[in-house]
């Protein structure tokens, strides 16, 4: 039959169409097909005796004839069903199979089904993994899903800035735009330099890899920690910010700072889980949208800085509320620069998130992924240099509750549609600034898992194509940083500049030590400017670890080798797990001669305990069921009930008092004694019979004794360096 089919195709170079195949297929009307399940079910239910489910062989046939009719549904499609529509026929299948068999289907499935169902409306259907190239991102998408937060920075680098020289008053904020040059020519050797990372690691070229692989493990795990407490702290930040910019709208919401901002992160990580093309589209409109509110922002602040001219600072400056303001201005001294210059810096972070995530750009992936980041830094530039002149220029102040960036948009713009527009697009790429670090983490802590300093579970791609676990630490660290710090950007800032600084330098020295590997081919002029930015983020380290130390940056220092350890001490176990799994010439022998001695626990005679004796009877040459006595002479009535039910012939009952009540104690005894009285030296196993509610909510009416047994003989030392085997044997309820 296929080569006859084939011959209708002489001239064909491809594989018959779809469509093709359907009218081939057409031609054979005489054709006897097998019997559907259906009609298997309905002779079935002619015999009242057979009250087993189908078995899985039946179900096995029975798919494969529905496959014949999903086919049919699609009798005009040229090309194969997508993935969603299989997955659609097969869970409406999985419904009218359970139905048509007549078996009542267990309440615990429709609970995970209805649970699946759930998840997929908020998360989205799986998708295959051949999907994985098309949940890549162009220059657009991906310049609105990794670089919000370094365009965002601008929101609370502003602030600190600011609020750094407020304490000198006029004459220190007249040194404003100072700080913001110094902080943008930073920002170029940091774009340069990192750019050459791109070219260098196109699979992706963190500062963990580069100093991993080039300086070695610690300096690469100390990059790691500090690159990850930075993700942490920019999604702290961000949504904090964002609910500051809000607020300072509308005054009265500063009172819920913090469930404002948990929100918000609940939102943004259901976003993420969606996978990277969600994400990525969803963060297109805010992003752009901020981008045009602030560039028209900048646009019209020109405008009106050559109409009205210089503005003048007042002789009283308002303070934020809940700081009282000095009794005397400060100097502007040096080391009042150098801390401000400290807060400022934040500025700079995220801008290694593009070499990081280099493989999710469409191909040619490096030369996008460069081009994308020189035109975030242009843009990160023109907003800063932008926003902060024209502050300092027409002599901007901040009310006590109030960003300094919503006074110079309430400067510009009074407090109309447009200072709501502008406070509302800062809210929302703040938002999604978040998302830099929903893009950076889960992915460093997949390379670390699978390197093996992080648990293997964070290696693993969700149903979306991400990395859902990941994901999911993220949030809940950052939930609990929002909650600790009472949602208060300013205390959150002094932790957020020194992981990212120690992560730029420890990552720009890696990549002199590569360069200068290479200089023999033309590396050196590379490792110039690597080495330039090394000095350069070296120096801003110390400062802003020396300035910012007694105000909060002690956490990060005294964190970061706390991880490394932590991360050492990971690998450490991985490496003795395999060592202990590993086959050698001392593997112990293969066979099934060792006699097998099955002790029960048993708390009735029912149907259960029934079928799990005679599994036991079919596997073990000795069975013994253990009673442990929690109230007094309900031993008696056991054994009475054991022999009347026929049972002693087949197991032999033991029971153990327990004076304290307690079952799992004196049940763990009597193994003990068990193993003792064996002379093979081999520790009796243990089967345990439990039945299983028809309903979810039917688990909470029963104590679930089976769940701290099995936990207890599972994670309990061995004895006699042997290792115990424990069987579970359910009885499934039908209602």
């Amino acid at each position: 039959m296929k080569t006859r089919f084939l011959e209708q195709f002489p001239a064909q170079e491809e594989k018959p169409s779809f469509k093709e195949k359907t009218r081939f297929l057409e031609q054979f009307p005489a054709q006897e097909e097998k019997p559907s399940f259906k009609e298997k079910t309905r002779f079935l239910e002619q015999l009242p005796a057979q009250e087993e489910k189908p078995s899985f062989k039946e179900k096995t046939r029975f798919l494969e004839q529905e496959k014949t009719r999903f086919l049919e549904w699609f009798p005009a499609q040229e090309e194969k069903p997508s993935f969603q529509e299989k997955t659609r026929f097969l869970e409406q299948e999985k419904t009218r199979f359970l139905g048509g068999a007549g078996v009542s289907s267990m309440a615990s499935e429709s609970f995970v089904t209805m649970l699946n169902h759930i998840r997929h409306l908020i998360i989205g259907s799986p998708l295959p993994s051949e999907g994985a190239g098309e949940t890549r991102l162009d220059k657009v998408r991906a310049l609105a899903s990794l670089s919000p937060d370094a365009l965002a920075s601008i929101a609370y680098a502003n602030q600190e800035i600011y609020l750094g020289l407020l304490v000198a008053g006029a004459a220190g904020l007249a040194h404003a735009v100072d700080l913001a040059v110094v902080i943008t020519g930073l920002l170029v050797i940091v774009t340069l330099s990192y750019r050459q990372t791109i070219d260098a690691y196109p699979s992706g070229g963190g500062s963990y890899t580069v100093a991993r692989e080039n300086l070695g493990d610690v300096p690469g795990l100390t990059a790691a920690a500090a690159l990850l407490m930075s993700y942490l702290l920019n999604a702290a930040v961000s949504l904090t910010a964002g609910v500051a910019a809000i607020a300072s709208a509308y005054p009265g919401l500063w009172a819920y700072r913090v469930p404002l901002a948990l929100a918000l992160l609940v939102l943004i990580t259901l976003i993420n889980l969606r996978g990277a093309r969600e994400a990525g589209t969803a963060m297109t409109i805010p992003v752009y949208l901020f981008l045009a509110a602030y560039l028209g922002l900048i646009a019209w602040g020109i405008v009106v800085a050559l109409r009205g001219g210089p503005g003048t600072f007042p002789a009283v400056i308002p303070h934020p509320a809940g700081s009282a303001p000095p009794v005397l201005l400060a100097l502007v001294t040096p080391a009042l620069l150098l801390r401000t210059f400290a807060s400022g810096a934040t500025a700079l972070t995220g801008v290694e998130a593009i070499s990081n995530a280099v493989p999710v750009f469409e191909p040619p992936e490096t030369t996008n992924a460069k081009r994308t980041m020189v035109v975030m830094a242009l843009l990160m530039g023109v907003l800063f240099i932008g926003t902060v002149g024209l502050t300092q220029y027409l002599a901007v102040v901040a009310g006590p509750n109030e960003t300094i960036l919503s006074a110079l948009a309430r400067r510009l713009f009074g407090t109309g549609p447009l200072y709501l527009l502008v406070q509302a697009a800062t809210l929302l790429v703040l938002v999604v600034a978040a998302n830099t670090s929903y893009a950076g983490f889960p992915r460093v802590v997949s390379i670390m898992a699978r390197d093996g300093f992080m648990p293997r579970q964070l290696r693993a791609v969700g149903d979306r194509l991400v990395f859902s676990n990941g994901i999911l630490l993220l949030t809940a660290l950052t939930a609990g940083l929002i909650v600790a710090f009472g949602g208060d950007t300013h205390a959150l800032i002094p932790l957020f500049a020194v992981g990212a600084f120690l992560a730029f330098t420890l990552s720009q020295a890696g990549m002199v030590r590569r360069w200068w590997g290479e200089r023999r081919a033309g590396g050196l002029p590379r490792a110039a400017l690597n080495g330039l930015g090394a000095l350069t983020t070296g120096v801003a380290l110390l400062v802003i670890g020396a300035s910012k130390f007694a105000q909060g940056a002690w956490i990060v220092v005294l964190l970061v080798p706390l991880l490394v350890v932590l991360f050492l001490r990971i690998r450490n176990h991985y490496t003795e797990v395999g060592r202990q799994l590993r086959l050698d010439a001392a593997a112990p022998p293969v066979g099934c001669t060792r006699p097998t001695h099955v002790v029960m626990p048993i708390a009735g005679v029912h149907r259960g305990v029934i079928e799990a004796l005679n599994y036991a009877c079919s596997i073990a040459d000795e069975v013994t069921a253990v009673f442990v006595e929690l109230e007094p002479g309900t031993a008696e009535v056991m054994r009475a009930r054991w022999r009347a039910a026929g049972l002693d012939a087949v197991a032999n009952l033991v029971t153990v008092p327990s004076p304290y009540r307690s079952l799992i104690g004196p049940f763990l005894e009597a193994l003990d004694r068990m193993d003792a009285e064996r002379d093979d030296d081999w520790p009796v196993s243990v089967l345990i019979p439990e039945f299983v509610p028809a309903h979810w909510w039917q688990f909470l009416l029963h104590n679930q004794t089976a769940l701290p047994l099995k936990l207890a003989l599972l994670y309990r030392r061995r004895r006699m360096g042997k290792s115990r085997a424990v069987i579970d044997v359910p009885f499934y309820l039908d209602r």
